[in-house]
């Protein structure tokens, strides 16, 4: 067992949140010892409320998956040390894509949406997907969950209060062109080449990117040298980072760091 060479995490949220959603993380590891950097994405970088207002704003429409994976890599770039990469769902894959690009020093996918040619037919995921994907509407727009979807696919399973007032504090409008690009060569992984450790976390009760595809994603990694872990959690939504159980998930991911 050995611990990573680095104290520097870099946080990347994904679609239709805000980077409040890691501000328990951000704290849990500071705590341990690390440099904690969360950087909201360009045009995100006010409150939900403040952003659903601006609704529908044509700057949060422009937002492009390579735009994210440069903007990421060039603040992982100037760090005084290699960090290591955290990102949830969307911000999963533009880990994963930050790693193939040989930047970060390990890479933490949670519930991460899938690369290219990963997928699922699952009832769920065509469900929680189509709407948001609009491939029959123009992306000019930005899309923003209704609180039945956000119920859906990211809060299921929690009581209804607690469904409002996340949704209260974190959903917001997301750009359709962003979430299509996902289906094209942006979001492409050579599961082949060489990468830094990765750990791609997947969640029992997630229905917009179930447990399932993250393992296919994991699987689809060729085993040959380069750490790949896979990890699953009872119990956990899309909402993952939300979650009364987020605490005993970030241990988790902090005895990962240290001993994996």
């Amino acid at each position: 067992m050995r611990e990573l060479n680095t104290r520097t995490i870099l946080l990347i949220h994904g679609a239709f949140v805000t980077v409040a959603m890691w501000d328990n993380w951000k704290r849990y590891f500071e705590q341990h010892g690390y440099k904690v950097i969360a950087p909201p994405w360009p045009h995100k970088n006010i409150s939900a409320p403040a952003l659903r207002q601006r609704h529908p704003d044509p700057l949060v429409a422009s937002i492009r998956l390579r735009d994210l994976v440069h903007y990421y890599g060039d603040i992982a770039s100037v760090q005084a040390e290699t960090p290591i990469i955290m990102g949830h769902s969307l911000g999963g894959l533009i880990t994963q894509l930050l790693l193939q690009r040989n930047i970060g020093a390990a890479g933490i996918a949670i519930h991460p949406v899938p690369p290219l040619g990963v997928y699922s037919l699952r009832y769920s995921v065509l469900k929680a997907t189509f709407k948001p994907l609009g491939f029959y509407t123009s992306a000019n727009q930005p899309y923003m969950l209704s609180f039945k979807e956000w119920q859906y696919a990211f809060t299921n399973g929690m009581p209804h209060d607690q469904q409002l007032k996340t949704y209260e504090e974190y959903a917001v409008p997301e750009s359709r062109r962003i979430l299509r690009d996902g289906l094209t060569a942006a979001a492409k992984i050579d599961f082949g080449k060489p990468h830094a450790p990765l750990l791609l976390i997947g969640g029992g009760e997630d229905r917009i990117v179930p447990s399932s595809l993250v393992f296919s994603n994991f699987k689809r990694y060729k085993q040959n040298g380069y750490l790949t872990h896979f990890r699953e959690v009872e119990g956990r939504n899309h909402f993952v980072l939300g979650q009364p159980t987020w605490e005993e998930d970030a241990a988790y991911v902090l005895d990962w760091i240290r001993t994996y």
